[in-house]
């Protein structure tokens, strides 16, 4: 209770701002009732959705929105508060040292008047996140992206020059909200006729049941070598309660037929090979590995038993940190490692080729994109899906396209 009594109290003094430079501007009486009417009707819908809310009881789509109407509406607020009390670092003083000079000719009123320039500016400030966060959540969710990468290695089976891998990851299933997005999303996958089609961890957010309906959408998902997965954290089931552990086995066992259906073969630290003219790449596939308080069902060293050291490797491994903890330490060099789990926080600055920002690059060293250490690459797609705030916001939802390349020994 208390939590929610400093949430509204704080969330009053951002508006009691707010309010002031909207009031400055707008004259219209309907138009004031308005502002206080959807602020109402956003705060209302959100202590509904969360007064009492329990993680382990299901994250749904309803609770997403509550969510991201708050934010829309939280954000703009927060910058009229911040122009509007740098207005007042200056009212104040000034209000102080009138009603010392002035006394009663100032008849009580000490305050210099807010400047309606000031307001309309803070006005315009605040309009930008508000526009940028209602098209995240109307548009920018299903605004894919196919982002494409060459990557050059020495050591690639000629074979294998030129050879194209499509990754997706963080499908998310159970938020999605159009399933005619996701079938765009779907044909602009296959349209990159890659030869092999890897998706990276979390088709769902909670349960298998959520990805029911898109069985026959992502069953449309097709490539000459095939389709490989892996499990991410939200895949196990970890984060609702279930009545019974034999439910909770059962949930794990149903998703791992639907994705078998879908035509996934689904690799649980497992390996397999991709030959072509006497020669082979291995895929690599490890149960999610996270640092902090996430699973570490992946176990680097069972999934490569069958594999030779100087094999040419792919590795599918669904959080980027096992990547920085474990694998680019590992003598056995793996070129090149697919990851997700980031999203990229759904939300930040990109300019391709310039300019890169997100608040997860403060959790995450590798938190979207292509990085390179130790002679080995890692992407980290930024995911298909989403999860939780029902939008992105200049991080879009990424195809990535792979292609590899031998590259010519330096003498």
């Amino acid at each position: 209770m208390l939590r929610w009594i400093f949430f509204l109290v704080l969330f009053g003094i951002i508006d009691l701002y707010a309010f002031q430079a909207f009031k400055t501007v707008v004259k219209n009486n309907w138009l004031l009732i308005l502002y206080w009417l959807i602020t109402v009707l956003v705060i209302g819908n959100f202590v509904f959705h969360y007064y009492g809310f329990n993680r382990s009881d299901g994250f749904t789509q309803a609770h997403g929105y509550a969510f991201g109407f708050l934010i829309a509406l939280l954000i703009p607020k927060m910058v009229l508060l911040v122009v509007m009390f740098g207005e007042d670092v200056f009212r104040v003083p000034q209000a102080i040292y009138r009603y010392f000079t002035e006394g009663d000719t100032a008849k009580g009123n000490y305050f210099a008047a807010r400047r309606q320039f000031l307001s309309k500016v803070a006005l315009g400030i605040a309009a930008i996140p508000l526009a940028s966060i209602i098209y995240g959540m109307y548009r920018g969710k299903y605004n894919y992206k196919v982002l494409k990468y060459t990557l050059s290695f020495e050591d690639l089976p000629e074979a294998f020059d030129g050879y194209k891998i499509t990754q997706i990851s963080d499908i998310h299933s159970g938020s999605f909200d159009n399933i005619d997005k996701v079938n765009y999303g779907v044909d602009l996958i296959n349209s990159q006729q890659s030869d092999v089609i890897l998706f990276t961890g979390d088709i769902v957010n909670n349960s298998a049941d959520e990805l029911k309906p898109y069985i026959e959408t992502f069953s449309k998902l097709k490539a000459k070598d095939g389709l490989f997965s892996v499990l991410g954290n939200h895949d196990y089931g970890d984060y609702i309660g279930w009545g019974s552990k034999e439910a909770k086995a059962q949930n794990l066992i149903d998703l791992k037929n639907y994705q078998k259906q879908i035509g996934f073969d689904l690799l649980l630290n497992d390996s397999r090979f991709i030959e072509r003219n006497g020669q082979r790449i291995v895929l690599v596939g490890v149960e999610n590995w996270g640092a902090g308080g996430f699973k570490k069902a992946g176990d680097l060293k069972k999934a490569s038993v069958n594999v030779d050291k100087d094999d040419f490797k792919v590795l599918m491994s669904h959080d980027p940190s096992h990547w920085e903890r474990e694998v680019i330490h590992d003598d056995y060099h793996y070129h090149l490692t697919l990851s997700g789990h980031t999203h990229g926080m759904q939300f930040g600055i990109e300019i391709p080729g310039w300019f890169k920002w997100s608040p997860v690059k403060w959790r995450y060293k590798y938190w979207a994109g292509v990085y390179k250490e130790m002679e080995q690459y890692i992407n980290v797609n930024r995911g298909f899906g989403y999860l939780a705030f029902p939008g992105r916001v200049g991080i879009w939802p990424e195809i990535t396209v792979i292609e590899l390349k031998k590259a010519v020994k330096e003498v």
